[in-house]
């Protein structure tokens, strides 16, 4: 089954360590919101015959959206990919903002699990990160999903950002488990490029790598004392709340992205949407990716993007997909490598979370990139 994603480019302000593709919203009005739903519906409609099992929201700050384009845009997930109703259909919000009325109409639209950008449970922490909620918006947003009826509930948390211990790291992990939440997506912090946080770089005093490390570890080790299970490098859950959507990516499961610099993998090929809204509405197309990557399908590409979950490079599931054993000099450079970082059995290969923090390295090791 495919995975249905959308862009929406769209933010209040802009973080200072965010890269992804988004506007201010001070030049987007009601008009152009409901424009974009239409355009994102336009798109759809160019595939037939294909059957979806996830929609996932994301951007920007998809919630700005508003409920009605919401609404509209899941109707036309339905008509165009046979949305079941018992699929997942996941919205990222932001805290801060007043989401009473968008809540209810995504929810009453088939919507049934929501995102939302905590990344702190200190304000202090918020601040540093450019944050516009506070602890206490958290609290009332997750209240405020379930009064809309939506119970499966996930929470972004930030390592090794300034100002953060290990202390730090537990209160934030203890905030999730307090707040009732089935899921936990906890990110370590990349300065990218071209954002504020790069030019400010020499004055955020940023943990070095080992502190970043022991961080990671803390937290992960913390999130599953509080009953979330570590399945991806960055995602942990409860039992059976494991996002359908995002192991998409990792499992090699086709998914379609719709909206400026939105990706898909379908029809055995990676393609994408430019980062232009104008291009966009307009009626632009996707252009094919030409990198340096993996070939799409390929053997390598298929056991990179496993070893970042933790169920590893299954030799089953390498067989099953290619008709063939896991190559024997994969395994032979595995088993040179630390038990610490990685497990190799009859079953396969895995990374553990110690791995995890040097996935890129190992993996070009073992598949000798």
């Amino acid at each position: 089954m495919t995975g249905i994603y959308v862009h929406v480019p769209f933010c209040v302000s802009k973080c200072p360590y965010c890269d992804f593709y988004s506007l201010p919203l001070s030049s987007v009005d009601a008009d152009m919101r409901a424009r974009y739903a239409a355009a994102v519906v336009r798109e759809m409609e160019r595939y037939d015959g294909v059957c979806a099992d996830t929609l996932y929201f994301g951007g920007g700050t998809p919630s700005l959206l508003g409920g009605e384009n919401l609404a509209a845009v899941i109707a036309a997930a339905r008509k165009c990919f046979s949305l079941s109703d018992d699929a997942e259909v996941t919205l990222e919000a932001n805290p801060a903002d007043d989401l009473c009325e968008t809540l209810a109409a995504f929810a009453a639209a088939g919507g049934n699990r929501l995102s939302l950008g905590m990344q702190a449970s200190s304000a202090d922490r918020l601040k540093t990160l450019g944050r516009r909620h506070t602890p206490r918006d958290v609290a009332c947003t997750v209240a405020d999903a379930r009064r809309a009826g939506i119970t499966n509930l996930s929470l972004d948390l930030m390592l090794a950002v300034p100002g953060q211990d290990a202390a730090a790291a537990l209160a934030d992990v203890e905030t999730c488990a307090a707040l009732g939440v089935q899921h936990v997506s906890a990110y370590l912090l990349k300065i990218e490029e071209g954002t504020p946080f790069e030019k400010m770089r020499d004055t955020l005093s940023l943990p070095d790598d080992d502190a970043a490390a022991e961080l990671y570890l803390t937290a992960v080790a913390a999130l599953e004392r509080a009953g979330f299970a570590q399945y991806e490098i960055s995602n942990f859950s409860k039992a059976g709340f494991e996002s359908r959507h995002n192991l998409k990516y990792w499992t090699g499961e086709p998914y379609l992205g719709f909206g400026p610099a939105a990706h898909s993998f379908f029809g055995g090929k990676r393609f994408f949407y430019p980062r232009d809204l104008a291009a966009f509405m307009a009626g632009g197309g996707t252009v094919a990716e030409e990198d340096d990557a993996l070939p799409a399908g390929s053997e390598e590409e298929f056991a990179l993007l496993r070893l970042r979950l933790t169920a590893g490079l299954s030799a089953a599931a390498f067989k099953e997909q290619f008709k063939k054993a896991l190559p024997p000099a994969w395994i032979a450079r595995a088993r040179t490598l630390p038990p610490t970082l990685l497990r190799v059995t009859d079953a396969g290969i895995a990374l553990t979370p110690a791995g995890f923090l040097i996935s890129n390295t190992l993996i070009a090791h073992i598949l000798n990139l």
